[in-house]
């Protein structure tokens, strides 16, 4: 009996706590952009550069982490390609993309950056960024696309 419970006490914890430690990607903005909301199709169409302004007529400014497994997988599900279709998509789009060491980087450089867009941790989102609803949902909200 004993063992029982104590098997469905940890059975109890990893249901609810682990969704705890996922990561979840927030997409983020520069202060200055308005854009409050995006549709998962238009943030797709963003990070292909196949749309290079933003309604207020910036030019969009891609800032991605190059060692962030969390935002490669993001944007391999948004973008619905694979893992070595991307690195080439980056290359090709060198103009309008920068790369940096980190998420505080990302924020920094999206931050600094008027147009600049990227994907960070919603556990490093900072007061210097906008963060966006994809869909109109939040990053912690079920369905938030990027996860």
């Amino acid at each position: 009996m004993k063992l029982h419970c104590s098997r469905c006490c940890f059975i109890f914890l990893i249901w609810f706590v682990a969704p705890c430690f996922a990561h979840h990607m927030a997409v983020v903005v520069d202060k200055g952009n308005k854009v409050e909301n995006v549709t998962s199709v238009h943030l797709a169409k963003i990070l292909r550069g196949e749309i290079r302004k933003w309604p207020d007529g910036r030019d969009v400014v891609l800032v991605f982490h190059k060692a962030s497994s969390g935002e490669r997988a993001t944007l391999e599900r948004l973008m619905k390609i694979s893992e070595s279709e991307l690195q080439p998509l980056i290359s090709a789009h060198k103009n309008f993309v920068r790369v940096v060491d980190s998420d505080a980087d990302v924020i920094d450089l999206v931050g600094a950056t008027p147009g600049g867009v990227g994907l960070v941790d919603v556990r490093s989102i900072s007061g210097s960024i906008n963060v966006v609803k994809v869909d109109g949902k939040l990053p912690t909200e079920n369905g938030y696309l990027p996860h």
